[in-house]
């Protein structure tokens, strides 16, 4: 097996890996960690990818994501072997790692010195796809403002993400003073997220505009705690389809603000 550095080119053979196995990234998802991070791929004979583990840094620290295995390569140590030389390679860099976990994937972080800061929920349902709401719709120009407005609760500025949301066909952005959500389309379904606010009245606002603009399944992984929110999704016919858990390593303390954050971008993006 060869291990390798994937590029650009390599975004149709990673999709198709994370296709696989029932995951909601795009191309344009894979465009982002090729462009942006470091994707580090597995080749069988053939030159098949059989596995992928990438990395998106930022100042203090980093995103680890898309850990992946092929059925028929799993339990031979090569998920591990990916994620440890992410985790060193983030380190090396003097960033803290950092992912979202199943429960399953948290029993494997723990060990290692990962401590979870909060828990998150992935609810699934039906958008509405119903007129469009009073919230202002971003665009283009709007691009500073969210980022400004997402950095603050995610605890570091992507305007390369955001301006990736804002670019891809489909996707329905809304804004106010002081919060923001974009749904873009997904794989299987459209994600809802981030979704940043003041306080839970405004992110209800906001998660009903980026609702009614949905014309057909959604996912949005809601932070626990997010009470109000979670009886609005739940009266929509939302149910929860599985918890995830919000890790860094050897640390506890968020890099961001949580109080901010209803909803993250996704797993892997957080």
């Amino acid at each position: 097996m060869i291990t390798e550095i994937l590029a650009r080119a390599h975004a149709p053979a990673a999709l198709e890996l994370s296709a696989e196995a029932g995951w909601n990234q795009t191309a344009d998802d894979w465009k982002v960690f090729l462009a942006h991070g470091r994707v580090t791929g597995v080749r069988a004979a053939g030159r098949r990818l059989v596995a992928t583990a990438a990395i998106l840094p930022y100042a203090r620290f980093g995103y680890v994501a898309m850990v992946l295995v092929t059925p028929a390569f799993r339990h031979r140590g090569i998920a591990t072997r990916l994620l440890r030389d992410a985790i060193a390679t983030l380190e090396a860099q003097h960033r803290t790692p950092m992912l979202d976990a199943t429960p399953a994937g948290a029993a494997v972080y723990r060990p290692l010195g990962f401590r979870e800061m909060f828990s998150i929920r992935r609810w699934q349902g039906q958008g509405r796809d119903a007129a469009p709401s009073g919230i202002r719709q971003a665009t283009s120009a709007d691009l500073p403002m969210l980022t400004e407005l997402d950095a603050k609760a995610f605890g570091a500025p992507r305007p390369f993400l955001m301006a990736s949301f804002l670019a891809r066909l489909g996707t329905r952005a809304f804004i106010s003073a002081d919060g923001l959500v974009i749904r873009r389309s997904g794989l299987r379904a459209d994600q809802i997220g981030p979704l940043v606010a003041r306080d839970e009245t405004s992110a209800a606002n906001l998660l009903a505009a980026a609702l009614d603009a949905a014309p057909g399944p959604v996912f949005i992984d809601l932070l626990d705690g997010r009470e109000f929110l979670a009886r609005m999704l739940s009266g929509r016919g939302f149910e929860v389809q599985r918890p995830f858990s919000r890790m860094e390593l050897g640390t506890s303390t968020p890099f961001g603000d949580p109080a901010l954050l209803f909803a993250a971008a996704g797993p892997e993006f957080g």
